[in-house]
């Protein structure tokens, strides 16, 4: 390909698809491509898309249908579905958009190259058979130069009754201990200071690898792979996501307490507070049994930060399951919580049940549960008052330009005043002097300034 071409990508929903974007992107670039932010100057056009809930999906079908006018003008354009969507519809989009030249399931992100060769070649490709997913050569074109995502394990073996991501994202597929230390020492040189382990269900990292302890113990857990991992240099924070709280282990707790680079700061989602909709959700765990994870977490670690998931109005929800989940929001007191009024989606077994909730119920529950988590988020904050805090300089704060902004080591978003240029990747002590539900505010403290006393150090 002689002239560079100019390629935009789109990205809707989780994590996974950020760090698969950023994969794409980086093979992309290897091909010759350049980044450009308006998608009406580009060639090539990638939704990475998104089927958790229904409107992520609607709303890639009005890009796409803008595109796909355009293209009736430019028949050299050419547009890629990726993602969950793409998985799930399958050949049924090309009916739906024929001017559409490449759908990809997730598992093929690093196949992007071949496939567009394909493309180019004159064909219209539909990839979203199951493969084995190959070790990640890619280099990613990563957005942030402070914080970047790795990949443990792709896939998800369990079969909650609301999700279709086993079915977009296929089966567990764990990488090896060393493939992931040899991206993060290279995230390290590269200067970047804190990395995200990212599985669908990380706490099922290496249940597929080979190996058992004579105890009868897989060889890699997701455990061992920190011990293996947080010593890399250079990376001096590390965090993950997403936990399922039916693997998750007093181990894990203790390895996190015990690891310094190890963020105090835990998502690990409930969904209901209520068994039987947990039942009917097919969670194979029950309330007490999160309650007690949470309680093992601040005995070990008081000032941990906890957030989670929810959804409300899953079927057959009846008012008093509802305010269970109030009752352990209520109780737990969660840093920050994302809410979601239950969705159907296509393939998965709730959305055929007789017992679908009318969206005014879903949306007064919905309004509610955030009303109570903003209050409890806000109660939360309060501990941060004139604590110092140490703070990893990501961005300027879009809002005002005088202030930098980070994130503590609970993951609490925090501004302050400072010039971007001289700060951003820095780890800096900042006191404390407002707080808010889901932000902070604070002073830079400089060696030898002197700081106001400190209020509430280690309040859990």
């Amino acid at each position: 390909m002689t002239t560079k071409r100019k390629y935009h990508i789109t990205t809707f929903g989780c994590q996974m698809n950020k760090a698969d974007s950023e994969r794409m992107a980086g093979i992309l670039e290897e091909m010759g491509f350049e980044f450009v932010e308006d998608p009406n100057q580009a060639g090539l056009i990638l939704y990475n898309t998104c089927t958790i809930r229904d409107n992520a999906e609607q709303k890639v079908y009005s890009y796409l249908g803008r595109q796909a006018k355009r293209k009736q003008h430019e028949p050299d354009l050419t547009l890629v579905v990726a993602g969950c969507v793409a998985q799930q519809e399958g050949e049924s989009l090309l009916r739906r958009v024929p001017e559409l030249d490449l759908v990809m399931g997730p598992q093929h992100a690093n196949r992007l190259q071949d496939l567009l060769e394909e493309v180019f070649n004159g064909a219209q490709v539909v990839a979203t058979e199951p493969i084995h997913i190959m070790e990640d050569i890619t280099k990613p074109r990563r957005d942030s130069k402070v914080t970047a995502w790795v990949n443990v394990i792709y896939g998800c073996n369990e079969r909650c009754t609301y999700c279709v991501v086993p079915s977009v994202r296929g089966v567990e597929q764990s990488r090896t201990p060393e493939a992931i230390r040899t991206e993060m020492i290279e995230l390290g040189q590269q200067g970047y200071k804190e990395i995200t382990l990212l599985g669908q269900n990380i706490d099922a990292y290496g249940r597929d690898l080979p190996g058992v302890t004579p105890e009868g113990r897989h060889l890699h857990t997701f455990t061992d792979l920190l011990y293996f991992v947080h010593d890399v240099p250079g990376v001096e924070r590390l965090r993950f996501a997403t936990s399922h709280p039916r693997y998750f282990t007093e181990r894990l707790i203790k390895a996190c307490a015990e690891l310094p680079k190890v963020c105090e700061h835990f998502h690990i989602p409930f969904q209901s507070g209520d068994n039987q909709v947990l039942k009917a959700m097919a969670r194979g765990y029950t309330p007490e049994k999160y309650r007690r994870i949470i309680d093992k977490i601040r005995e070990y670690m008081p000032d941990a930060a906890i957030s989670a998931d929810a959804i409300v109005g899953f079927p057959g929800e009846t008012e008093e399951q509802f305010e269970n989940t109030l009752k352990l929001v209520e109780e737990i007191g969660f840093d920050q919580l994302n809410t979601a009024a239950y969705s159907p989606r296509p393939g998965t077994p709730a959305a055929l049940w007789e017992n679908q909730l009318s969206e005014e119920v879903k949306a007064d529950r919905l309004q509610r549960l955030n009303h109570l988590v903003s209050i409890k988020a806000a109660e939360r904050s309060q501990r941060y008052l004139n604590r110092i805090e140490e703070v990893l300089v990501e961005d300027a704060n879009p809002k005002d330009p005088t202030q930098v902004m980070g994130r503590t080591r609970g993951n609490r978003l925090t501004f302050f005043a400072g010039e971007i240029k001289e700060l951003k990747g820095q780890i800096v002590p900042v006191q404390i002097t407002e707080v808010r539900a889901f932000s902070l505010t604070g002073e830079r403290l400089f060696e030898g300034s002197p700081a106001k006393p400190l209020v509430g150090v280690g309040a859990s």
